[in-house]
This record gives structure tokens, sequence and C-alpha cells, in this order.
């Protein structure tokens, strides 16, 4: 009899220490909570990686095939003016920064 007491009380050690890894360990449920959620984070960058990136290779072949896409693109980037043209360019103030008035509204 005090054999299956020891044997008993051993099994029973075990499955405590055992459902303690299980539950707080390296690669329990917490940890598994923990790369759940990680999972989630880097899928949500993923799609944002993937729409900028669709979006970068739109413009691409924008630029590549579309004259009147690359003249704007020019323009607003660089600043460029058609001949007869001049352009203005104000400091943006206090005032316009509220307003919403800047530096791109231009009258041809």
């Amino acid at each position: 009899m005090p054999w299956h007491r020891i044997f008993i009380g051993f099994s029973l050690a075990i499955n405590v220490v055992l459902l303690y890894s299980l539950i707080w360990g390296g690669q329990g449920l917490n940890a598994y909570r923990n790369l759940k959620e990680q999972h989630k984070v880097l899928e949500g960058r993923i799609q944002n990686l993937d729409a900028r990136n669709l979006a970068l290779s739109r413009e691409i072949r924008l630029l590549q095939s579309d004259e009147k896409y690359q003249e704007k693109v020019i323009r607003n980037r660089f600043n460029f003016v058609k001949d007869n043209e001049i352009l203005y360019i104000f400091p943006e103030s206090k005032d316009t920064a509220k307003t919403g008035a800047g530096l791109h509204e231009t009258k041809d």
C-alpha cells in the first residue's frame, strides 16, 4: 500500500509540473497568445506593404506610359513650369495652415 501512495503522489507532482509548463512555460499558452498577437500585427503590416507596393507599381506603370501623368508629376514635385507661366511659392504661415490654403493653390 505505501508504494501505491508514493506512486500516486509522484504522478500528481509530475502532472502539476506538466500543467504549469503547459500554461506558463516557454512554449505554453501565454507564449502562444503572444505569438498570435505578433502574427496579427505582422499580417497587418504585410497588408499595408502590399497595398503600398501595388500603388507604387501603378505609379511606375503610369510614369512609363502616360505622358500627361509624367508632366503632372514633374510639375508638382519639381515645380517645373511651362513657357509663359510664372510660379509663385509663398512660405506657409500659421493662418494658411489652419484654413487649408497653401502652396498648391495656383491659377493658370
